[in-house]
């Protein structure tokens, strides 16, 4: 069994920062992908980066390139996502997914281990 549990959202003004991390864990899990989702109310959710465990990473949207940065520590089998100059229109649920292939696949169908979510909500 593989499981996948994020943490780190909150609640944070305009322009300020927050972290999430996100772990995998099971014995028999060989940590290829894992990837951040988002989904914001009465929206389609949205892919925002991934990285695989020799570093090879991903972004979605310009916007969140610029200011999101995606980590990893393999050591914990864990990411990170750095979020900067946080805007209201971040708010959303954030997800982390998880795949066992080395393809930073921007799909998420193609991650079969799916975290519980993490609320973030950016105040005007």
């Amino acid at each position: 069994q593989v499981q996948v549990v994020e943490s780190g959202g909150g609640l944070v003004q305009a322009g300020g920062s927050l972290r999430l991390s996100c772990a995998a864990s099971g014995r028999t899990f060989s940590s290829g992908t894992m990837a951040w989702f988002r989904q914001a109310p009465g929206e389609e959710r949205e892919f925002v980066a991934a990285i695989n465990w020799s570093g090879a990473s991903r972004y979605g949207a310009d916007s969140v390139k610029g200011r999101f940065t995606i980590s990893r520590d393999n050591a914990k089998n864990t990411v990170y996502l750095q979020m900067d100059s946080l805007k209201p229109e971040d708010t959303a649920v954030y997800y982390c997914a998880a795949s066992t292939s080395w393809a930073v696949t921007t799909l998420g169908a193609e991650y079969p281990y799916w975290g519980q979510g993490t609320q973030v909500t950016v105040s005007s």
